[in-house]
């Protein structure tokens, strides 16, 4: 059981005034339960001043500072029904999910629907809405506060699990400030936003006017939603996921990691590529071939503002000329990393030229000379051990990077590379491009041991999701 000395709490529709340090809540039981994003424990709270029931999904050792929390209100029309009027439900999953992602935390589910006046009156709200009021008027005008909903039982809650100070995930400034001055410290607010639709973006428009909620919303009168919507949900998991790599993996000295797989001291590796509807990357090796729709290389560039560093092998180099900087989005550009065994890349090669010298990795066998004028042409190069095959050892070349601070590398290209931190079990995450075109030419999946051995050591994505983007799918997963 627990209870916070904090002021007091009023019941609005009674009028009594309770005093906070007199308050408790207490944990009834608690269960196991495995999801498709993880296995949780299920925790039981019952309040002593209301005849209400909350509950805690909590994963991993949540106890301590800076947990990934959520705390979110109950909604049975949203979270139940999926309704289109609230995000509600689509945020309640994608919380589940960065919680899971990041291994350890909790989601507090309080039962104070439509934003504590009930179920009842909400679907009179409802009616007031379909009228032409905004959820803020129709709220008044059934004398109701414009949000009723009290945290007193999520600090209670949080603090009976042992959580001393919280990332809360949310777009509400107003829960930020009700936890601060409960005594629950909120260290850092992360974005819980999902797409727009007609039904809701009137919806989200008063909650940004009327209520300071941080929503980035679509213009009105747009039917559908833009691309970067398409695939926000998506990209926030993913990032979720890269910042708990981060902290996990970052603990002070001396503090012991249980449980910690042992890839610690690399970065958080996303695979990001582009095929046709038959596997291949271009019509021929060495040729360049884009497939990507507009918005898609968009999407690209978004994703490379989120890691800090961008990998390819040297035959994309060859290929392409990449840039591989961040100018389709605002953001800021990743280190360019080339993985260049014998130091094949050319002096005028677009990498050697830009803002951010290039990184290239070697071996002992590259040609001194080269080397030489490589040097003298920018690059920063790292001399690595070698594989079986004699190329760069990319374990050792992981190794390296988190060295130089690099937390998230995404890697683009080409085909060997890509294969090869499939097959040697390097990478996290992967956000696969598919365009409705065939190629037969050249794959991006190559024999990683032997001519009939790779499709039994290459790994498989789950908790997979499908995103359209103009004519392109783009699938979104974890590499098991």
């Amino acid at each position: 059981m627990s209870d916070i000395p904090v002021a007091q709490s009023s019941d609005r529709k009674s009028g009594c005034t309770h005093h906070r340090s007199q308050l408790a809540v207490k944990r009834t039981v608690s269960a196991r339960i495995p999801t498709a994003d993880g296995t949780f424990c299920l925790h039981h709270f019952q309040s002593d001043w209301e005849e209400k029931k909350h509950l805690a999904l909590v994963i991993g050792d949540a106890q301590g500072e800076d947990a990934l929390v959520r705390i979110h209100s109950e909604c049975f029309t949203g979270d139940v029904l999926g309704s289109q009027r609230c995000d509600c439900g689509e945020q309640l999953t994608r919380a589940i999910q960065a919680i899971a992602a990041e291994g350890r935390g909790a989601l507090i589910y309080l039962r104070q629907e439509g934003r504590g006046i009930g179920l009842e009156e909400k679907l009179r709200a409802y009616n007031l809405q379909d009228q032409g009021y905004d959820t803020v008027d129709a709220n008044l005008l059934l004398g109701h506060q414009v949000d009723e909903r009290d945290y007193t039982a999520a600090v209670l809650i949080l603090q009976d699990l042992g959580i001393q100070s919280v990332r809360l995930l949310t777009n509400n400034p107003a829960k930020i400030e009700g936890l601060a001055a409960l005594g629950m410290p909120v260290r850092e607010r992360i974005p819980l936003q999902m797409p727009s639709n007609p039904e809701r973006r009137a919806y989200l428009e008063a909650k940004v006017a009327r209520m300071r909620h941080i929503i980035h919303n679509q213009p009105s009168g747009r039917q559908q939603p833009e691309p970067a919507e398409a695939y926000r949900p998506q990209f926030d998991g993913l990032q979720a996921r890269i910042q708990a790599h981060s902290l996990r993996y970052e603990r002070p000295s001396g503090v012991e990691l249980t449980g910690i797989p042992n890839r610690a001291a690399r970065p958080f590796v996303t695979l990001s590529y582009a095929q046709s509807l038959d596997g291949c990357l271009t019509t021929r090796q060495g040729m360049s071939f884009p497939i990507s729709a507009p918005a898609t290389l968009a999407m690209t560039h978004t994703l490379r503002a989120a890691h800090r560093a961008i990998l390819v092998g040297i035959e994309t180099v060859l290929a392409d000329d990449p840039a591989l900087t961040v100018r389709l989005v605002p953001g800021d550009s990743p280190q360019p990393v080339i993985v260049d065994s014998r130091l094949r890349a050319p002096p005028n090669a677009r990498l050697l030229h830009g803002e951010t010298p290039v990184w290239i990795a070697t071996t002992e066998q590259a040609d001194p000379t080269r080397r030489q004028r490589l040097e003298q042409a920018g690059a920063h190069i790292f001399n690595l051990p070698t594989d079986e095959n004699g190329r760069v050892d990319l374990a050792a070349l992981l190794t390296c990077l988190n060295a130089e601070g690099i937390r998230s590398l995404m890697v683009e290209g080409g085909a060997r590379i890509l294969t090869s931190f499939l097959a040697e079990r390097l990478a996290d995450y992967a956000v696969i491009t598919v365009a409705p075109v065939f190629l037969g030419g050249y794959h991006v999946i190559q024999s990683a041991r032997g001519k009939d051995e790779f499709t039994s050591v290459l790994p498989r994505l789950q908790n997979v999701q499908q995103v359209q983007i103009m004519t392109d799918t783009v699938l979104w997963g974890e590499v098991v």
